[in-house]
């Protein structure tokens, strides 16, 4: 078996290793909101030359999404980078080359959309990975591309992500879940304005 195959991964809500403080996103139970930061922008485009030059043109598709890609929008320090490559489970294909880059997996999901995280050294980051046409990575791009163009829509997520940062929660993946009404009726209701 190899090192992949035999890798202890936590799936979705199981815990994991303790990070460096300096990426924690959540400290005492508490998820720490910044201020829009105009440096996550650039922490993308870095991160972005560093994948492209380990995977090259297995590449598929790589964008910042999650709240540190909307500017003006508050949100955890921490980067959220999606990348889809031809077949997320295909770990073999990808997985060595991202390590020899400095990312480590942290978190392996195949029963959901065989989605893949991994961490970077430097930056505080979350490196999605999915597969070819996954509606999980589409639906990350809609939503980001929502919250840049509708400045009401950004307001009412931002409004839920501060009530929600001031609870306690055991997990950050509880916070992520708690948010799932909002986008879900969010999208709902563009997709009602749109006439989809």
């Amino acid at each position: 078996m190899s090192p992949v195959e035999a890798s202890p991964l936590p799936s979705r809500g199981e815990s994991r290793t303790e990070p460096a403080p300096e990426f924690r996103n959540l400290v005492n139970g508490r998820v720490r909101l910044s201020e829009y930061d105009p440096k996550w922008p650039y922490l993308f485009e870095r991160e972005a030359t560093r994948v492209r030059a380990a995977l090259g043109d297995r590449v598929l598709l790589f964008e910042h999404v999650g709240s540190t890609a909307v500017p003006g929008l508050a949100a955890k320090p921490c980067v959220d980078l999606l990348l889809v490559v031809a077949d997320s489970s295909d770990e073999p294909a990808y997985l060595p080359d991202l390590e020899a880059a400095g990312y480590s997996l942290v978190i392996r999901e195949p029963d959901w959309y065989e989605h893949r995280v991994l961490k970077g050294a430097e930056v505080n980051l979350n490196l999605h990975v999915f597969s070819r046409g996954c509606e999980e990575a589409e639906r990350m791009r809609r939503f980001r591309d929502l919250l840049v163009a509708d400045a009401d829509a950004r307001e009412r997520y931002l409004a839920v992500k501060r009530e929600l940062a001031e609870r306690t929660w055991d997990r950050i993946q509880d916070y992520s879940e708690a948010k799932s009404d909002i986008v879900e009726r969010l999208l709902a209701e563009a997709d009602a304005a749109s006439g989809d």
